[in-house]
């Protein structure tokens, strides 16, 4: 596979991301779409799944699908403690005060229920991990919520303060998040933020490359959205919240009203944190859910296990350019372990991601062609998501 040659800028800006990667919890809740996933898996009873764990959250919504297992793997141990310290709620927690932790994002007595009830089922980096950082969950930190906490959570909080200092702008926001209708939506939209949002400022900070890295975006990312997109990444991003606002209900849009508000509500809320989902949890579906901490090429090369179902998120973006020779042979190591007609879910920056053409497997074959892809399927599914901060969504099938 041909390695993008990079600028001294490029380094640069890769140096950053890892340094931020390496020492940080960068997602403290999923950003990909778990309604859309379920229609692109069809999972099954008898599905063996590999997910790359992010926050956890979407590990736990194909749970309740009821597979045969889930094996949650990260190369960041500090998502897979996050992962940890929600099975370790489910299993030890009543409803109530796991819903304050994980929905509200603030439990006042969350250490005592930490020390008590949590901590002996944690490994032990997960437990000296969270050693540290109880007042993220007791309404003491900054922000006053977990979700104000991590990298995206900085980012949240930075937004956060910039409506403070706009009062107008802010009295909109929450006008719209509270919309009834599509057409109440756009109305607030268009006459009282479109205008106030989007200036030489926003647009600057979504330019910057450290805002991108704190949110998990790094530079090859940024680059197959210039690439594409004429607005660049404050134009992608500018059309991605039009279409989210403007075109899908906001009542059950978990994502984006998580940041405004700082907390899910009931009616507002990831599968999981739902009573009667939670307590199927409890019930055994949980531990149906194995975490390994490593890459995916290093879990399927000492796993006997066959998968059928492969969620990917977007690694391959920053793979393909930071380290092409590593992605093909992680792809090597998915096409040993693929049960028979095994599908894939990934998304990309860009539609019509260059390594699917130019990644070549052992036999000098592009990825594109060991797989069947679903373009027409995966093309039916992007209207519905409601993150929407994806170019492409691609779902495959392993071929025989």
């Amino acid at each position: 596979m041909h390695t993008p040659s990079l600028t001294l800028l490029d380094r640069m800006d890769q140096k950053i991301f890892d340094s931020i990667y390496s020492r940080s919890l960068v997602y403290n809740t999923c950003w990909e779409d778990p309604a859309v996933d379920r229609q692109a898996l069809d999972i099954r009873p008898d599905d063996r799944m590999l997910v790359i764990t992010s926050a956890g959250c979407n590990v736990l919504d194909y749970a309740l699908l009821g597979p045969e297992r889930i094996h949650a793997v990260d190369a960041n141990p500090r998502q897979n403690a996050l992962l940890e310290l929600k099975i370790a709620g489910i299993l030890r927690l009543e409803f109530e005060d796991f819903f304050a932790v994980f929905g509200e994002g603030r439990h006042p007595g969350f250490t005592q229920l930490y020390q008590s009830r949590l901590r002996d089922s944690l490994t032990p980096f997960a437990r000296q991990y969270w050693d540290r950082r109880n007042h993220w969950f007791d309404g003491s930190g900054r922000g006053s919520s977990f979700y104000y906490q991590g990298l995206a959570g900085t980012v949240a909080r930075v937004f956060r303060a910039f409506l403070a200092l706009r009062p107008a702008l802010r009295s909109a926001v929450m006008q719209l998040i509270d919309a009834r209708s599509l057409e109440e939506q756009r109305e607030i939209y268009d006459r009282h933020i479109r205008t106030r949002l989007w200036g030489a400022g926003m647009n600057w900070a979504l330019s910057r490359q450290i805002t991108l890295s704190m949110l998990g975006v790094p530079h090859p990312q940024r680059k197959e959205v210039q690439a594409q997109h004429a607005g660049g990444v404050p134009g992608f991003i500018r059309e991605a919240i039009e279409y989210v606002f403007r075109s899908l209900p906001v009542s059950n849009n978990y994502f984006w009203t998580l940041y405004l508000r700082g907390a899910y509500s009931r009616s507002c809320c990831p599968e999981y944190l739902k009573p009667g989902n939670f307590a199927r949890l409890k019930q055994g579906l949980a531990q149906r859910i194995e975490i390994h901490t490593g890459t995916v090429t290093g879990f399927l090369n000492t796993s006997d296990t066959t998968i059928s179902k492969f969620v990917l998120l977007d690694h391959m973006d920053w793979m393909s350019s930071y380290a092409p020779e590593a992605l093909a042979e992680e792809w090597r190591a998915i096409l040993l372990r693929s049960a028979p007609g095994a599908r894939v879910l990934f998304r990309s920056a860009h539609r019509t991601p260059r390594y699917l053409e130019t990644l070549k497997i052992d036999d000098g074959g592009a990825l594109r062609q060991r797989l069947d892809f679903q373009d027409e399927f995966a093309r039916s599914l992007e209207p519905q998501d409601r993150v929407h901060t994806y170019a492409g969504l691609h779902i495959a099938d392993v071929r025989p």
